[in-house]
């Protein structure tokens, strides 16, 4: 009868005491029953955990048990591998007959946690150990996943199940996809597990719950801790590929100073140079340089969080686009091998590079010829006049509409000011007069040009100037710090009506300023498109240096590592911040690895060489995490203003900016989920100020992450629950948005290197220049020598290419796959539902646009549509597509 007593007791006490956390399981609970055998009488009673169970029988009969009556409670393992080097694997054990039973019975080891603290120990209750044997489990399969039943044994009394220490007792590292108990409580684990040999310590798995520190169950609370302490780590020794620990470091491995002084760079990161933060690996120093870090080498690889690391599809995605790369440059490599000669000789040669195409603007490809194989598909860039050139109102568009248009500001002041030191940099004040513009504005004067907002401006002058000497050192490289000046028409376009080009001072009498107009005969049009060339060459580097790698990619990784670091994965900003963060590590480490290291891509194949990282430091000093945030980037750029009478808060001073238009539909939309996502978890600015977590996460963001920038006044405070949605907003609109409008049209946009070349070989020639006759003379030979080599076009045709790709296991804006993480919260998993339907909205949205003959930017005859904003996409390099994170 105690036993029955003690039974009735826990059916009604662990059901009140897991109420919150069982809510969504009610119904089922009233249809699962449990019998017990007792002597002859049966008492039936209900569970306490929502799983159906099947009896151990006791052999005593009317014995009051000091062991706890016991159940099995079944579930599924979903674990990867290759099941085939498995299968091999076991045979050779079969056939080995020095194998001992101890290696047959390899394999993995689970265990449940409770939530509940058994009151006689202190601790979590566990169930027995199951193990799983690859012997006796594995079922011949080619496919990759592969799932195993289980049964674990528990007390009568042992509660709710709330977290899974598993144990990998093979030889091998092995995925751990998924556990699901009696099919209603799911881990969603998607994480590798090493050997026991490797990491003694058990993995721990909690279930998709989402709890604030505060509410954890006490039978999980050292657990939540003991988590968070392995991932800190103690910050000392060299990492291992098998890690998962994450701490911070400075920007020291990017050169290979025992290589010579040709390849030592300086550390990016401290008071001279101030930089994000990057994942620590811990690699010793340098023998030539102690600051420096050893380059990664087959004993000290690469150092990624294990569980960061690309799965196997886009690892995949990526090895098949550089092998397509390798052989697409095959070719023009054996030709420049043969000829000997880096120059371009025809535009006819750069076209040889692609594949024929009847309509260049639908990418409609003719396949027929074998030589097509190893040729380049047609970028959508923009539709070229006969010399193959840029022509001035495209120039305009891809302002607005383009891989970089993030850079376009209002011109409030004439002539500009250079921010830089005179006694350095030479004289602030600009070349340009009013006399440059005043036939290009419609009658306007200058000053009521700017006063109606009509001039807008793209300066590269200040951040450029400062490093001119060093890339203009090198034979092979030619650039100026340009500024170039857009009127906006009454159409909505922008029109370029003056570019000036900039060196640094070299002596009194010599002008180190110059300005191209429009042109008006032969000669002044071959030098407008030699300046334009310049400028697209400024932005190309601007672009993927400044707005790219450092806005989005390096300025992220502080977030990223403070949000493992501090937040727990049960934690509600974690899980909403998880997918955002997928694989940006990895991709981070890869990119220091190969593109901008010393003699990397980037060096190699952009015109700022090896100043490229050291002109990122220069920009990193004026970036501003709340500038970030699209309206206020837009407003800061004098491109909108507040207004709180339009739907979005702001009004574009360019009605037609296509970037803008879009980009502010997915802000909002994000914004919208984010506000009631935090609304559910925080009502208060108690709630935020009481959540040590979420505090620790945002001050090691800026105080280590940014360490460099921690005292500026300008970042926003964590003091109530606005600050937390502007913050969460921002940070996923990075991410997502702002990354991919930057990254996934690099190839469509960049893939035509004479209208947007990385680099140039030749300054604009005026009259006095030796040069000069042999321009007049052949004016396109002078341009065509002025571009990149055939070998570098396809080199970087290769890498933009492989940046633009959308692997097969993307994951996009709008689309959640662990919504399970919210069952028991309706109004959660109703906010992503109508954030999904926005994305949805959205396309369509912009299909509509696209569609728009008034919409001159992103509608016309042979202008492409603006798609990079459109948040589906199929594999490949589509030229669209809003994935979750930084993930390429």
């Amino acid at each position: 009868m105690a036993a029955t007593r003690s039974n009735e007791m826990l059916g009604s006490k662990s059901l009140i005491s897991n109420n919150h956390f069982l809510s969504h399981s009610t119904s089922l609970l009233k249809s699962w029953e449990r019998r017990t055998v007792q002597g002859r009488k049966v008492v039936t009673a209900v569970a306490a955990v929502p799983m159906m169970t099947k009896l151990i029988e006791l052999d005593s009969v009317r014995t009051v048990p000091e062991t706890p009556v016991q159940f099995t409670v079944s579930g599924r393992v979903t674990v990867g591998y290759d099941a085939k080097e498995k299968m091999m694997e076991l045979m050779f054990q079969w056939w080995d007959s020095s194998k001992t039973a101890i290696d047959a019975e390899r394999g993995v080891s689970l265990q449940l946690v409770s939530t509940d603290v058994d009151p006689r120990t202190g601790k979590a209750k566990v169930s027995k150990e199951a193990i799983i044997e690859w012997s006796r489990d594995l079922n011949i399969s080619a496919d990759k996943f592969i799932t195993h039943n289980v049964e674990f044994v528990v007390d009568v009394d042992f509660g709710v199940t709330g977290a899974i220490l598993v144990t990998n007792t093979d030889q091998k590292e092995l995925f751990l996809k998924s556990v699901t108990i009696e099919d209603s409580l799911h881990f969603d684990c998607e994480s590798w597990i090493q050997p026991e040999k490797l990491h003694s310590e058990k993995r721990i798995f909690f279930s998709n719950q989402a709890f604030l520190q505060s509410e954890t169950p006490m039978g999980l609370r050292e657990l939540r801790k003991k988590e968070l302490r392995e991932l800190r780590g103690n910050g000392e020794g060299v990492r291992v590929s098998s890690e998962r620990v994450y701490d911070y470091d400075v920007y020291n491995d990017l050169g290979y100073p025992d290589k010579g002084t040709k390849f030592a760079r300086p550390v990016l990161g401290g008071e001279r140079r101030p930089y994000p933060r990057r994942c620590r690996t811990g690699r010793p120093p340098t023998e030539s340089d102690p600051k420096s870090e050893a380059q990664a080498d087959e004993s000290t690889p690469m150092y990624v969080p294990r569980d960061e690391a690309f799965g196997d599809v886009k690892r995949q995605t990526v090895d098949s686009r550089s092998w397509k790369a390798m052989m697409n440059n095959l070719f023009p490599f054996l030709k420049h091998s043969t000829e000997g000669d880096e120059a371009v000789n025809s535009f006819a040669d750069i076209n040889n590079l692609y594949k024929e195409c009847r309509n260049h603007s639908h990418l409609k490809m003719i396949k027929d010829s074998t030589a097509d194989a190893f040729k380049f598909d047609p970028p959508i860039i923009v539709s070229r006049d006969a010399s193959c050139c840029l022509r001035d109102d495209e120039f305009g568009r891809l302002t607005l509409a383009g891989m970089n248009p993030l850079s376009i500001e209002r011109l409030e002041f004439f002539p500009p000011v250079s921010k830089l030191e005179a006694s350095v940099y030479g004289p602030q004040e600009s070349a340009l007069r009013e006399e440059h513009i005043i036939s290009h504005i419609d009658g306007m004067s200058v000053q009521q040009a700017i006063e109606k907002k009509k001039l807008y401006i793209l300066d590269y002058h200040d951040a450029y100037l400062p490093f001119l000497n060093s890339i203009n050192a090198h034979p092979d490289r030619k650039a100026y710090a340009t500024r170039t000046v857009f009127f906006l028409t009454q159409l909505g376009t922008l029109k370029p009506i003056a570019i000036e080009l900039s060196l640094p001072p070299m002596n009194p009498y010599t002008p180190t300023k110059q300005v191209i107009t429009p042109p008006v005969d032969a000669t002044s049009c071959w030098q407008w498109q030699l300046a334009k060339a310049h400028v697209c060459s400024n932005d190309s580097g601007a672009h993927e240096l400044i707005q790219h790698w450092l806005r989005t990619h390096a300025c992220m990784e502080p977030f990223i590592i403070a949000a493992r670091r501090n937040l727990s994965v049960m934690h509600p900003i974690h899980k909403l911040l998880h997918p955002h963060m997928r694989y940006t590590l990895d991709i981070n480490a890869r990119a220091r690895d190969l593109l901008i290291s010393a003699d990397g891509l980037i060096e190699s194949l952009f015109s700022t060489k090896e100043c490229s990282m050291e002109l990122t430091s220069f920009a990193y000093k004026n970036w501003r995490f709340d500038m970030e945030a699209l309206p206020s980037d837009l407003i800061r750029r004098g491109i909108a203003e507040p207004d709180p009478t339009e739907p979005h808060g702001i009004k574009l001073l360019i009605q037609d900016y296509p970037y803008a238009n879009d980009g502010l539909l997915v802000w909002s939309a994000i914004e919208r989920l984010v506000k009631d996502y935090v609304n559910h978890y925080y009502p208060d600015s108690i709630s935020i100020r009481s959540d040590p977590e979420l505090n620790a996460w945002y001050y090691e963001s800026i105080n280590v992450g940014h360490a460099d920038l921690r005292h500026e006044t300008w970042w926003p405070e964590l003091s109530n629950p606005e600050d937390l949605v502007s913050i969460l907003t921002t940070l996923i609109w990075i991410s997502s948005a702002e990354h991919a409008a930057l990254n996934f049209g690099q190839y469509h946009y960049g893939g035509y290197v004479p209208v947007r070349p990385p680099y140039m070989r030749r300054l604009v020639p005026n009259q006095d220049d030796p040069d000069y006759p042999s321009f007049v003379s052949d004016p396109e030979g002078y341009f065509l020598s002025s571009l990149p080599s055939l070998k570098d076009m396809t080199v970087l045709m290769s890498v933009l290419d492989i940046l633009s790709t959308h692997s097969a296991d993307e994951e996009y804006l709008g689309d959640r796959k662990d919504l399970s993480a919210w069952k028991g919260n309706p109004e959660i998993t109703e906010a992503f539902y109508k954030f999904s339907m926005e994305m949805r909205a959205i396309e369509k949205e912009i299909e509509q646009r696209n569609s728009d003959p008034k919409l001159r930017n992103r509608c016309g005859a042979g202008v492409s549509p603006y798609q990079l904003l459109v948040p589906s996409s199929e594999p490949g390099v589509s030229g669209r597509g809003v994935p979750n994170s930084i993930s390429i």
